[in-house]
């Protein structure tokens, strides 16, 4: 089998003297003053007399807000539940499908079913009155679509959308007694 000659380092090394690198000190001046120079523009700041004088310093403000009256979570019954449903349920718009409202008692669930809903999106408004949380779940044939709790005294609005036509079962769970009421609209 032949062999290949390979060159050694030994060899070059002693063919060229080595020569000591130079410094110039006109590049060493030349990087100071760049140096020196940015340092000096670091630490610049601009002002300018443009003849207003200092702003006023904003008000300082130590009042809470005005909490909520704890009577507004209690619930109602007859023309006041009437009345708050259509409050916290106003007109909405497209196509509504249900709307439901009522009072549950404490450690209770009320269930309810929609008709049969065609396939598209929906809008589905929740909203409860009481002292503690109220739970909604919305379930079709299959899936749970809505599983929240929800602290009374907003409504919140959740967007579900049916694959198929539908029939939803609504459950409405509280610890106290609570009004609750939803809607579900066509989007």
């Amino acid at each position: 089998m032949p062999t290949v000659r390979m060159f050694s380092v030994h060899c070059l090394v002693g063919r060229y003297p080595r020569v000591p690198r130079q410094r110039n000190p006109a590049a060493a001046v030349v990087v100071s003053a760049v140096l020196a120079a940015a340092a000096a523009l670091a630490g610049c700041e601009y002002s300018y007399d443009d003849g207003r004088g200092e702003l006023p310093r904003a008000p300082v403000v130590t009042d809470a807000a005005i909490p909520r009256d704890p009577l507004q979570d209690r619930p109602v019954s007859g023309a006041e539940l009437d009345a708050w449903a259509k409050e916290v349920l106003p007109d909405a718009e497209g196509q509504v499908f249900h709307i439901n409202y009522g009072t549950v008692t404490a450690g209770r669930q009320k269930t309810g079913t929609t008709g049969q809903l065609p396939s598209g999106t929906y809008s589905l408004t929740l909203a409860c009155r009481s002292e503690r949380r109220v739970s909604f779940t919305v379930r079709d044939a299959e899936f749970a679509l809505v599983d929240l709790s929800l602290r009374c005294g907003t409504s919140r609005v959740n967007v579900v959308h049916l694959s198929k036509d539908s029939v939803l079962r609504m459950t409405v769970e509280a610890r106290s007694d609570a009004n609750f009421a939803y809607r579900i609209s066509r989007i």
